[in-house]
């Protein structure tokens, strides 16, 4: 494994300090050292990192935050990689996952594939091909992923149309997606009846319907029944807001 390399960068990926669109790495790896080395170099090529060194910590993580890739090592404590991707693909999460690990065969690659990796690294390996491959990724999902809108534990996949709360797919309708989805693009201020009926529904606003109350009331009892902290709220005499507290 390299230990020196310049920095390098990718105009597709890269962003300036501060920016809070920065692209965001959650490295999933119990050797200390190594996780810290990936970690600097990634930081000194202008990417956010987050470091977890067990499997349950890295599932905690993707439920609490918002990841354009992870870098996923196999041999882990509480819970192994290939437990963890798994999870994470049954669950309905898209995040490009890049497996780190010393296993090297053929049938420990096809493995890693058929449970849901995007790309698989042995060890050791040199840093340029590490970060090769992370904007390789990054530019393939790109194009294939569109951006996840979240509130809490709840994320909406618009381009899978997959509703996930505390990584558990919710069910919903066709409209219900529709509704969740636009009350998520305005997250945190009110939106009226009449705007949700005009951009869900598609025409203009008639005061003697119900039919919002009723889509509402079916939304709430997927989204919010069985949880302490219910994020769809009624703003009285006005419409509905969607937020954590």
């Amino acid at each position: 494994m390299e230990t020196r390399a310049q920095p390098e960068s990718s105009p597709a990926v890269r962003k300036t300090a501060g920016d809070e669109n920065r692209i965001q790495i959650l490295v999933v790896e119990d050797e200390r050292k190594l996780a810290h080395f990936i970690k600097d170099r990634l930081l000194e090529n202008d990417f956010d990192v987050d470091v977890v060194g067990d499997g349950e910590q890295a599932l905690q993580r993707v439920l609490q935050k918002d990841y354009h890739l992870i870098i996923l090592d196999l041999i882990l404590p509480k819970k192994d990689g290939r437990e963890v991707l798994s999870e994470l693909r049954h669950s309905g999460f898209m995040t490009p996952v890049l497996i780190l690990t010393a296993r090297s065969s053929l049938e420990d690659k096809l493995e890693g594939f058929s449970i849901g990796a995007d790309d698989y690294l042995t060890k050791p390996f040199a840093f340029a091909e590490l970060l090769a491959r992370v904007h390789s990724l990054l530019r393939r999902a790109n194009v294939e992923r569109g951006q996840l809108l979240r509130c809490g534990d709840l994320v909406l996949n618009p381009i899978q149309r997959k509703a996930i709360r505390a990584g558990k797919i919710v069910d919903l309708t066709d409209r219900e997606f529709a509704l969740l989805e636009f009350l998520l693009r305005n997250k945190n201020r009110i939106v009226t009846r009449r705007s949700i009926l005009e951009q869900v529904w598609g025409y203009k606003f008639q005061t003697g319907t119900n039919i919002l109350d009723v889509y509402m009331t079916y939304l709430r009892s997927k989204v919010d029944d069985g949880f302490p902290k219910k994020l769809i709220h009624t703003a009285r005499g006005i419409g509905y807001i969607i937020k954590e507290s």
